[in-house]
């Protein structure tokens, strides 16, 4: 399993809402390519980016620093945040980006995710972000009508090779992660699942590794010291406790 240390932007600084509440904003860092850089040194070999002003309104006002964070780190980077159109791909790709996460897009636009998957293959990636069972959309804002598992079945027969699946209920609270949905997911669709909102321990770690999903995203408890993420890096491959 691979650990996937994230870093949320606003306005250039590396932040973290409480359960994707905007006016719930923590700023850790106003050097967030320093905070890349430590987590290479730390072990990780990739990086989970979040564009937080560009999920609500679906432009790119952090892309220059995603670039810088990109080009310091040397971390194999996935973007997510309002990617909605092809050209906006095409700005993160070309900015040295690994990866780009669709996740509104997905929803509203599925002939959209369809052309870019078969154009652009595992560089797509989509955002599967669950409030109540549901999938929500605009950087959880609204609730789709979609569940979570008729989502994941048209993702799977587009094609798509990886998801991230994000428990909103979870997220930034250091309470623990939804094992249960991720081993659901695990056992049923044959994707990369990434696993993310509140892992917020090394036992969350150890059990979703065990689950043999593909990967984890830590983000508060990277920035709080609940997790020691070299000791996350041991764990998903398997080694340490």
């Amino acid at each position: 399993m691979f650990i996937f240390p994230a870093i949320d932007l606003i306005e250039g600084c590396a932040v973290r809402l409480v359960r994707g509440d905007y006016a719930k904003k923590t700023v850790y860092s106003d050097n967030p390519a320093a905070v890349a850089q430590s987590f290479a040194k730390a072990g990780a070999q990739f990086l989970h980016l979040v564009d937080l002003e560009g999920a609500k309104d679906g432009t790119t006002p952090n892309l220059e620093t995603i670039r810088d964070i990109v080009a310091k780190s040397g971390l194999k980077t996935e973007v997510g945040g309002g990617i909605r159109s092809e050209e906006t791909i095409r700005k993160y790709l070309d900015a040295g980006v690994y990866r780009v996460i669709l996740g509104t897009a997905a929803i509203t636009q599925p002939d959209f995710l369809e052309n870019m998957v078969a154009k652009y293959g595992e560089k797509i990636a989509v955002g599967v972000d669950i409030k109540d069972g549901m999938v929500a959309i605009k950087g959880w804002t609204e609730v789709s009508a979609l569940t979570c598992d008729a989502f994941c079945e048209k993702l799977e027969k587009m094609g798509v090779k990886t998801i991230i699946c994000t428990d909103i209920s979870k997220d930034g609270l250091l309470s623990g992660t939804n094992l249960e949905l991720y081993r659901h997911l695990g056992e049923t669709y044959h994707m990369d699942i990434v696993a993310s909102g509140g892992v917020s321990s090394l036992e969350d770690v150890a059990a979703l590794e065990k689950m043999g999903l593909y990967g984890a995203i830590l983000g508060k408890a990277l920035y709080t010291g609940h997790i020691d993420l070299a000791e996350a890096v041991k764990l998903a491959k398997g080694e340490g406790k």
